[in-house]
């Protein structure tokens, strides 16, 4: 997918090898979760992975947005799903933001009929969130988190997850795949709630 804007031609591509992604630079905007020198290691290494899979917004060669999934951590309630993946990050250079790269990021990804076999989750907690950079107060930027991710079928789901209860504006974003069994998604709906006396 190819997206024409103020600054040039910005390619929407993926799933993107390791090989790929190391011949590339990244904008140095990406930074909201760690440098973007690390930040293009990390997506390095989320592309070796058998599930992962990386997509990126990139315009001469230099990566300026990607989304990613993975399967959940370890140690998270999640990975006791059979078909689950986590999207676990998503980010816009702050030099490219405003023009639509995030969602066209979501709309390449999920053309992926792959993910269609997948239950995805994204947990979105507010202090990854850029409230300085966008202007936005956190409920703002939580509204703008839902309408993004609404456009490729996520729905917000309720949890007894710690985290996502930690604070308010926190929230499980769901979207099931078209091809998940009856019984996969009855499982997911018991692994939101763990605690008995909040079923």
């Amino acid at each position: 997918m190819q997206l024409a804007i103020n600054k040039g031609t910005v390619s929407v591509e993926g799933p993107v090898s390791r090989t790929r992604l190391e011949a590339m630079a990244i904008d140095d905007g990406l930074g909201n979760f760690r440098s973007p020198r690390r930040q293009k290691e990390a997506l390095m290494d989320i592309a070796d992975l058998p599930e992962g899979l990386v997509y990126i917004a990139q315009i001469d060669e230099k990566i300026v947005g990607y989304v990613l999934f993975h399967y959940p951590g370890e140690f998270s309630r999640w990975i006791r799903h059979p078909r689950l993946l986590e999207l676990g990050a998503i980010e816009v250079s702050h030099n490219w933001q405003n023009r639509g790269l995030a969602k066209a990021l979501l709309a390449e990804a999920f053309k992926n009929h792959s993910l269609e076999e997948f239950i995805v989750i994204t947990t979105e907690f507010h202090w990854h969130w850029d409230l300085k950079g966008s202007g936005l107060n956190v409920w703002q930027y939580r509204d703008m988190l839902k309408k993004l991710f609404s456009s490729v079928g996520f729905k917000r789901r309720h949890t007894d997850d710690p985290e996502i209860l930690e604070h308010q504006a926190n929230m499980l974003m769901v979207r099931v795949g078209n091809n998940v069994s009856k019984s996969h998604a009855d499982m997911f709906t018991d692994l939101t709630y763990q605690n008995s006396i909040l079923r």
